[in-house]
């Protein structure tokens, strides 16, 4: 079953007064997936003084803290999720 249907099935959407999210849950897993991927390569690959390493580490970081975000607002009832 793909993330996105199993959000839909099991996660309740406030639709009253809730701001829509721009992409689905699905959408945003894939982008922090990439960017652990992009993360754990730089680690292993560059110097760990080059500004590249800690721009991917600080890039995956973002996308955690707003994906927690995303989460809690969800679940408050705050934003709700495309369903597409």
């Amino acid at each position: 079953m793909a993330i996105d249907d199993w959000v839909v099935r099991n996660v309740p959407q406030h639709r009253l007064g809730a701001t829509l999210h721009t992409e689905t849950i699905g959408a945003v897993i894939d982008r922090l997936a990439e960017a652990s991927v992009r993360a754990h390569h730089a680690l292993m690959t560059l110097d760990a003084h080059d500004d590249l390493l800690h721009s991917a580490w600080h890039h995956l970081a973002e996308l955690a803290d707003a994906y927690d975000d995303l989460v809690r607002d969800v679940l408050a009832g705050r934003r709700r999720l495309p369903e597409w």
